[in-house]
């Protein structure tokens, strides 16, 4: 009997996640999908989200490679302070989030002022978009990249040094290489967040079709006058995230395999 309700609450768990996904993903193949995928607003929201995501994730990668380096070999309180406040973005409210980068970055923020007198604007630009991205995703491969850093003994790191290599070189040629499967991990998980937002990106960009509306901001715009182009939007957000997590299964990459945790 107790067997039984462990299989019929996974069951039931099971179809609870999977059910709406697959159903909207019947509705768009049997619905207008063709058509709706024609419609410019889609169109143009998912080339936006493309170019976006990569550049978010350009940025990631490059600040957040270190920066996961320095937590990872650095002990103390101060870092731990640090580690928090990199966290804190991923259970921060989407909305508080992009409302902080508005009152920072706005033209009335600190920040914002400095760069609105210097003839540059940051909100509801294409950049704001970027900056939202980059602000939810970042700690997702931070998190990811710190733990692969960390697995590293401390004896590799040694050695290295021994044999005449400086910081950067055993960041580079020894860090970077054994932690690549957590930096590719890190890398999924932060583009698939990025591809997502929402929230932050509607209250720092806006939604301007062609310059900050984004695929998901393109689905709840459709929803409020073409669900055929909402539920096309939406499919393609599924098979864009189905997508990634067939490539990790298909090229094996470890960390993000459940067999490897």
């Amino acid at each position: 009997m107790s067997a039984f309700l462990l299989r019929a609450a996974a069951v039931l768990l099971a179809l609870f996640l999977v059910a709406p996904v697959l159903w909207l993903l019947v509705l768009a193949a049997t619905g207008s999908l063709g058509k709706a995928l024609t419609d410019p607003s889609v169109v143009d929201a998912l080339l936006l989200s493309l170019l976006t995501t990569v550049a978010s994730l350009a940025m990631i990668v490059t600040l957040g490679t270190p920066l996961a380096w320095l937590l990872a070999r650095r002990e103390g309180r101060a870092t731990q302070v640090a580690a928090v406040a990199v966290d804190l973005p991923m259970v921060l409210p989407p909305a508080v989030a992009g409302l902080a980068l508005l009152l920072l970055f706005g033209r009335r923020g600190p920040v914002g002022s400095v760069l609105d007198d210097a003839g540059l604007s940051l909100a509801f630009t294409t950049a704001a978009v970027v900056l939202a991205q980059t602000f939810v995703a970042a700690p997702f491969y931070v998190r990811s990249v710190r733990t692969g850093f960390a697995a590293i003994g401390r004896e590799v790191r040694d050695a290295a040094r021994i044999d005449g290599a400086d910081d950067w070189a055993i960041f580079l040629h020894v860090g970077v290489p054994l932690a690549a499967p957590s930096l590719a991990s890190g890398a999924v998980l932060a583009w698939t967040r990025a591809l997502g937002e929402f929230g932050a990106t509607i209250f720092f960009a806006g939604s301007l079709p062609g310059v900050t509306q984004t695929l998901p901001l393109a689905v709840y715009s459709a929803f409020q006058a073409n669900l055929d182009a909402a539920i096309a939007a939406a499919a393609l957000l599924v098979v864009a995230a189905a997508g990634v997590l067939a490539g990790v299964r298909l090229f094996g990459w470890p960390a993000l395999r459940p067999e490897a945790a």
